[in-house]
């Protein structure tokens, strides 16, 4: 068994039954992709450093890479807040004008919001104006200079809030991540001869009608390396060629397509043997771009990895 072994590799176990002995089928390690399949990074950065705070300056593009739980929540908590306050401030002016002790009651007392008596009755007013729905029963009198000077600020802070957290939606509901559900990969690259050459092939389709427009493909190599100097290149990038002389990375994707890489000298593979290939780590990452032709969207980016077979 230890000469086995040492022949064929520690990843071939020795299955014993009780009629004859036979070699089982060489077991896959559970490797750890630095992409996943659905185009998810596992990269996770750390001890870098005021990091808080550099998404808080970026904080658009921070609520459009949250999840949408978390982005309902804050749509939900931030108008909540914003109708609560501003709801507050009309009712804290019409309790220093006295308008609440009045009550609607003497006909010659001008408020400084019509009908507004209490808490309740300064909401519905805010909601009133900020939807623009205008019942007629609530409106400012022109003897409360304050209350016009709220109204400009409502105004003015309903639109900034509105462009805000609709635009930070929108743009979260026009991403192409499920657009990239309906273009198919195949589950595994392989490595076989075609026109004579041996080459690493896999396919790639789109199940929708509507065409990628322009699409183009790359692949990328991730592999940890050492150079001649001693310096160790973790995860380092290098670009494998599936066409760019030839024009082969250009897709007319309206059917399944083999997307090949020759192994040739300039290739990354050229020097790897068979037992080299599954047990080296190491990475492919392909990317997709191209333009949706129903919606017009530019550079639509689809990732998938392979280990290869």
């Amino acid at each position: 068994m230890s000469a086995l072994r040492r022949k064929f590799g520690e990843d071939y176990q020795v299955v014993n039954t009780n009629r004859s002995m036979t070699f089982s089928a060489p077991v896959k390690k559970k490797r750890q992709r630095f992409v996943e399949k659905n185009g998810r990074c596992n990269v996770q950065h750390g001890n870098l450093g005021s990091e808080t705070s550099r998404y808080i300056s970026d904080l658009f593009t921070t609520l459009v890479d949250l999840k949408w739980r978390w982005n309902l929540l804050i749509f939900i908590l931030t108008y909540t807040v914003a109708w609560l306050v501003m709801a507050s401030m009309w009712w804290v002016i019409a309790y220093i004008r006295g308008d609440l002790s009045h009550g609607g009651h003497d006909s010659s007392y001008t408020p400084c919001v019509a009908n507004v008596y209490n808490f309740p009755s300064a909401f519905l007013f805010f909601i009133e104006t900020e939807a623009t729905i205008g019942y007629g029963y609530r409106y400012i009198t022109e003897k409360c200079p304050e209350g016009i000077i709220l109204f400009l600020f409502q105004s003015l802070l309903g639109s900034i809030v509105d462009a805000f957290l609709i635009g930070c939606m929108f743009i979260k509901m026009s991403q192409p991540k499920k657009r990239a559900e309906t273009l198919m990969f195949s589950q595994d690259a392989v490595i076989s001869q075609r026109d004579g050459k041996l080459c690493l092939m896999f396919r790639v389709g789109n199940l929708r009608n509507s065409h990628m427009v322009s699409a183009q493909i790359r692949c990328k190599l991730i592999k940890s390396r050492q150079t001649p100097e001693g310096e160790f290149l973790p995860l380092d990038q290098c670009e494998l060629d599936v066409g760019f002389g030839t024009g082969a990375d250009q897709l007319f994707l309206v059917s399944p397509l083999t997307i090949c890489h020759e192994i040739n000298s300039k290739s990354p593979f050229f020097d790897l043997s068979q037992r080299s290939l599954m047990n080296d780590q190491f990475e492919i990452v392909v990317i997709l771009e191209g333009i949706v032709e129903t919606t017009g969207e530019s550079m639509f980016l689809f990732m998938r990895s392979f280990f290869v077979l």
